[in-house]
């Protein structure tokens, strides 16, 4: 209950940060369904799952890295929100904390590269987190393709539990996101080569999207694909 509470309070705020301070350009390919979905997208800021997450129209719960949850302030709104904190090691926990909020009719977010995506404009190979949880759930992957001013981006050093970390936080600009038609999937979650071929369809959906944020964003000629190849 307080993490719906805490969600009415804080998504007012979201909304009129992304309405005055970004200049954020959304293209639906379709609306996106009701009841419970997976939206995934590629990550090339720290600040993505806010303004991820202020497209949805519904509460949502996102997938992030743990040492979030371990910032002051932040950390305790993540954690009050309801959010799905993904620590190195245990992400049968995190896989199994959101599966238990789509069998409830929730809705998530997961950036399925699993770290911000390299710098201007790549991308990394998709963990299978995302494949596990639409197979497993029967739930929509809505792939969302996000590309934006990287010279913006303010690279902020802070240290968390006495560890040194770099953000890239992007406060202000113009910021792009397609969002692609949902993608079903069905099949045996416990054969592994079905499971990175379906980890892959969703990040190379993700990446199509991306290019065409791009495409409204700096109008020329599409670069080529570069997702590392395949291991």
């Amino acid at each position: 209950m307080f993490s719906k509470e805490l969600y009415w309070f804080s998504w007012p705020v979201v909304k009129t940060y992304v309405g005055t301070m970004l200049k954020m350009d959304v293209k639906l390919h379709e609306k996106m369904p009701e009841g419970p979905k997976i939206i995934a997208a590629n990550h090339p800021s720290t600040t993505d799952p806010f303004f991820v997450a202020s497209i949805a129209h519904c509460q949502v719960f996102i997938l992030i890295s743990d040492l979030l949850f371990q910032v002051p302030v932040l950390g305790t709104y993540l954690r009050h929100s309801g959010h799905i904190p993904v620590k190195t090691g245990e992400g049968a926990v995190a896989i199994q904390s959101a599966l238990d909020y789509l069998a409830a009719g929730k809705s998530i977010v997961i950036f399925p590269e699993g770290d911000l995506s390299p710098a201007e404009g790549r991308f990394h190979q998709a963990h299978t987190g995302v494949a596990r949880l639409a197979l497993m759930s029967g739930a929509p992957v809505i792939p969302v393709g996000i590309h934006l001013a990287f010279e913006r981006i303010h690279s902020i050093r802070s240290t968390v539990k006495g560890r040194v970390e770099y953000g890239r936080w992007y406060l202000n600009g113009p910021y792009n996101m397609t969002v692609g038609r949902p993608l079903r999937f069905q099949g045996d979650v416990e054969d592994r080569g079905y499971v990175r071929r379906v980890a892959g369809s969703v990040m190379h959906h993700i990446i199509e999207m991306a290019r065409q944020s791009e495409q409204r964003l700096r109008p020329g000629p599409a670069p080529i694909n570069t997702l590392p190849a395949a291991r």
